[in-house]
């Protein structure tokens, strides 16, 4: 299994940030703390983003999507914008010869999510999802106790992601027109830890309640895998929770602390319930770094596609992620643009 990266870069890629909102000023301090160069910003408007690029001390400031992707100061596109404009963003960026790093979740569908890795493919770029947690320290060790087989055969992932959003009907997330409910936007984050541990599942059962305005106020699933493991993933846009998550095996289990999908610590228990390890390693900022440290990895080795979330497996999560879709009957307007 590969360790996790040191999260720090050489500053040759020069990276341009599509979008210019709040996840985006996450992204950039991040970058910006550890080493690498964030050369320029786009938004829909120019005095959108001057506010931004001066906010952050970057050099460039340009007034739309296609003035940044055509800088030619620009190699790498962080596409920041909503998801139901990840796609239309990501093809632009990789048209225009830049790697792609794509917010999740990846797409509104697996449609669209196949378009952006075939024409990755195709040009021989990098379109990672950020997922960030995947590339998390905390993650990595994880993975190092599954492959060491510390818990004995692993039968059961349980990981939760409910917050109390915004109530507001026009607001995105409670939006159908912007993709909005709780599955892409935290559903993702539990979905895709099931994936990293057992990969695709075989069957899904799920179930949702729906707001008033159409999307999914809050949703729960059972993946469920050949040799009889589960996984049991929910979110909510409208209740908080404690956001915890467990790996189960026969030979003991891991509970990660709250928030589990930023940089926590986690225990390791024996089948008997004693502690055997805890793992708590800080990391600076709030770790967004370290998904753009393997995305100049693998630009730097000549590769498109890792170990740790190859594009292949962005596009199983966004057809399990239809899959529940389908079964609550949750659809939105892209699903519809053939």
């Amino acid at each position: 299994m590969p360790n996790h990266n040191s999260g720090t870069s050489d500053g040759q890629l020069r990276w341009g940030i599509l979008g210019t909102g709040f996840i985006a000023g996450l992204q950039v301090q991040d970058l910006l703390d550890n080493g690498f160069t964030v050369q320029a910003a786009g938004s829909r408007s120019l005095e959108t983003s001057k506010a931004f690029t001066s906010r952050h001390g970057i050099a460039t400031a340009h007034g739309s999507y296609e003035d940044l992707v055509a800088d030619p100061d620009v190699d790498v596109v962080y596409v920041a914008t909503p998801h139901v404009f990840h796609h239309a963003n990501a093809l632009l960026a990789l048209n225009a010869g830049k790697h792609v790093l794509v917010e999740k979740a990846f797409t509104i569908n697996v449609r669209e999510a196949r378009d952006i890795v075939d024409l990755a493919t195709e040009k021989g770029l990098v379109a990672l999802e950020a997922m960030w947690t995947r590339f998390l320290p905390h993650m990595a060790h994880l993975r190092k106790i599954l492959a060491d087989g510390l818990l004995g055969d692993v039968r059961k992932v349980v990981a939760s992601h409910n917050q109390d959003l915004p109530k507001d009907p026009a607001h995105r997330l409670n939006d159908p027109a912007l993709g909005g409910g709780a599955l892409l936007d935290l559903g993702v984050y539990p979905i895709s830890f099931a994936f990293d541990v057992f990969g695709a599942p075989q069957r899904i059962l799920a179930s949702a309640a729906m707001a008033a305005t159409g999307v999914d106020r809050q949703t729960a699933a059972i993946f469920e895998y050949a040799d009889g493991q589960q996984a049991l993933v929910d979110c909510a846009l409208d209740t908080a929770g404690n956001n915890r998550a467990a790996i189960i095996g026969t030979a003991g289990w891991v509970e990660i602390d709250s928030v589990w999908y930023n940089p926590v610590p986690f225990t390791r228990y024996d089948i008997s319930g004693n502690v055997v390890e805890r793992f708590d390693r800080p990391v600076k900022g709030r770790g967004m770094q370290y998904q753009a440290a393997e995305l100049e990895r693998l630009v730097r080795e000549g590769a498109t596609a890792g170990n740790l979330l190859p594009p292949c497996e962005s596009v199983a999560i966004m057809a399990a992620m239809d899959e529940i879709r389908r079964q609550v009957g949750l659809s939105y307007d892209a699903d519809r643009q053939l």
